[in-house]
């Protein structure tokens, strides 16, 4: 059975060690995940692997073909394929033109055959058990999750050189919501059984967990443990990718005693999507809110931000009607931390304190009419300290910063006005477990300090653990609000689907 084996690699960038001496083997027929911080060296073990770049020193060896280093040809011809959270699919064309992307369209009379090419298009889907999806769909039908599979398929398409029988996955679920999830996690399983082996790169350890037949966990660039996932534990992994116990992920849960008085009022809200919304919110509670996929979360934020207009209800900030504008809630006390931070929040290019500065450019400027950039400075840089920023300045581009220190600039961001209310729609997506704790221990001060937070995630043990209460969302409807003290994971899931059984409860 093909086997690849990494033995001792190293590489620098400049005067920092990304890899240093690492060692571990990828076989066919087990998934295999790697573990580690934002940079441990996951990524750059990657780029080696896809022939991206070289190492500085260290062997490759694939199924007793030993090399210093690959190249992308060389890679592909190995029967390695990549698998990421970003796919750049081309959204005018169909699935079966995606799939066929990097290979030559089949011809017949020197024209496409495009029954030919949907034939082929067609088996690679059966191959993975995705016989509902028409090659024929275009790309813009599909949501992410059924995207992430047809890539996953294109990588059957072709029988030219040597199968593929390694796929590397980063971060393949960050963009995927539970049921698109649980496909990908289908067709993992499906590959497996075929021979395939899987390097799975995740910061979701219930996944991992779930998942791995082995783990390999690096900090530093450097291999700190590699064994099955039967020889450890979720706790040990993450000891060991932190360099540091956790005792408690998540801060203490809030009581009766220390919430304070009644903030936010929403009576009868619907905008878009969401079509009932009733709830009172008060200082230093975290409501969290929860459901499947297109129940409603998402609006039930961008409604109170006023980033989609309220059609009903009515929606009041310590007694004064919400604005109808971003602008206006802002300017009120509402601030947002959105889902996708890159599209939606940062300016990519532009410094960290340019983007820290952005909503809060008036209360900035002086006299109301000219900047003040020494002041925006100033801001970003205190602002920065209270969420652990870590960067080389304020003037760094966000581009350069890894997830984990990206979203800390959208809390960052969020904190520079001052808020009496924080909307966070899932906050710690996509960031390592050191960051998300960071978040967490964010959260819990901030809370503890006054400010009422509303969290919408699809991480329900998140959603647990740094809840007070947890409002349950049904096809638009805010259906209840359930304690989170005593719930489980179980209980709550059970909810999204209006289960009402009293075992479900009781359970």
């Amino acid at each position: 059975m093909p086997q690849l084996d990494l033995d001792r690699i190293s590489r620098a960038f400049g005067a920092v060690q990304a890899l240093n001496g690492v060692s571990l083997s990828l076989r066919s027929g087990e998934v295999h995940a790697l573990m580690g911080e934002n940079g441990a060296g996951k990524s750059t073990l990657i780029r080696l692997l896809a022939g991206l770049d070289r190492p500085d020193g260290g062997q490759i060896t694939i199924s007793a073909t030993a090399t210093h280093g690959l190249t992308p040809a060389q890679s592909k011809a190995s029967g390695l394929r990549f698998i990421h959270q970003e796919l750049h699919p081309v959204p005018g064309l169909s699935v079966a033109e995606n799939m066929h992307l990097d290979l030559p369209y089949p011809k017949r009379f020197g024209l496409v055959d495009w029954a030919a090419l949907n034939r082929a298009a067609r088996k690679a889907l059966d191959r993975l058990g995705l016989g509902s999806l028409d090659p024929r769909t275009p790309m813009t039908a599909l949501g992410s999750g059924d995207q992430m599979l047809v890539r996953i398929a294109a990588t059957l398409v072709g029988g030219d050189g040597t199968p593929p029988w390694l796929y590397v996955m980063d971060e393949p679920t960050a963009a995927l919501t539970t049921a698109e999830s649980e496909r990908l996690f289908e067709v993992i399983a499906g590959l497996v059984r075929q021979g395939a082996g899987v390097l799975y790169v995740s910061h979701r350890m219930p996944e991992v967990v779930r998942l791995a037949d082995r783990v390999t966990v690096l900090r530093d660039g450097e291999v700190v443990s590699s064994r099955p996932l039967s020889e450890t534990s979720a706790s040990q992994i993450i000891e060991e990718m932190t360099g540091r116990q956790l005792d408690a992920i998540f801060p203490p849960r809030p009581t009766d005693k220390t919430v304070g008085p009644m903030v936010l009022r929403i009576a009868g809200l619907a905008a878009g999507r969401l079509k009932s919304a009733t709830f009172d919110l008060r200082a230093g509670e975290v409501l969290g809110v929860a459901g499947i996929a297109g129940s409603g979360r998402g609006a039930l934020l961008q409604a109170i931000l006023g980033a989609i207009p309220r059609q009903v209800g009515q929606a009041t900030l310590g007694g004064q009607p919400l604005r109808s504008s971003p602008v206006g809630t802002w300017a009120q006390g509402i601030a947002y931390v959105p889902r996708e931070r890159r599209s939606e929040g940062l300016m990519l290019r532009r410094s960290i304190a340019e983007t820290i500065v952005l909503p809060h450019l008036g209360a900035l400027a002086r006299a109301a009419l000219f900047l003040n950039p020494t002041r925006q400075r100033q801001v970003a840089k205190e602002r920065g300290a209270e969420v652990l920023l870590k960067a080389r300045s304020v003037q760094q581009a966000c581009q350069d910063l890894s997830g984990g220190n990206q979203q800390k600039v959208m809390f960052a961001r969020a904190l520079a006005g001052t808020p009496r209310v924080l909307l966070l729609d899932e906050p710690t997506r996509g960031v390592d477990i050191g960051a998300r704790v960071e978040i967490y221990r964010l959260i819990g001060q901030l809370r503890e300090a006054g400010l009422a937070v509303i969290l919408a995630s699809s991480d329900l043990p998140e959603l647990i653990g740094l809840s007070t209460r947890i409002a349950v969302m049904r096809d638009g409807h805010l259906a209840e609000i359930l304690p989170a003290d005593g719930l489980t994971e179980a209980r709550l899931l059970s909810r999204f689907y209006h289960r009402h059984q009293e075992e479900s409860l009781s359970a």
